[in-house]
């Protein structure tokens, strides 16, 4: 079982930028694709960005443009940049790994904070 470790999260004014780290005990190859959630007081976990074994990344409009997932297989290490940050933006964000069928391994969550 590969665990799932994020880091980088903080208290950021509006316009800022952050860069969160998702560090993998184990090979993050084998997976399908590996993704970052965000979960907001009172929401629903959302998908921020999906980056596949193959290199393709998706975003929801929400983010598009100011968030890029990139990954280490190396490193067995993903990171988020986030850019032009917004007061909604801020959330709990948490990373994941999807296996055949389904996302199977998340993160504790790092928190980000964005101040108007």
């Amino acid at each position: 079982q590969v665990q799932l470790a994020e880091s980088g999260g903080g208290l950021v004014q509006t316009g800022g930028s952050l860069r969160l780290s998702c560090a993998a005990s184990g090979s993050i190859f084998s997976f399908t694709a590996m993704g970052w959630y965000r979960q907001a007081p009172g929401k629903q976990r959302e998908l921020v960005a999906i980056i596949t074994s193959g290199g393709h990344t998706t975003y929801p409009d929400s983010v598009k443009g100011r968030f890029t997932i990139t990954r280490d297989n190396a490193k067995n290490t993903v990171y988020l940049q986030m850019n032009s940050l917004k007061p909604e933006d801020t959330a709990v964000y948490y990373c994941a790994a999807r296996g055949r069928v389904d996302w199977e391994e998340w993160g504790q969550g790092t928190q980000v904070t964005v101040s108007s």
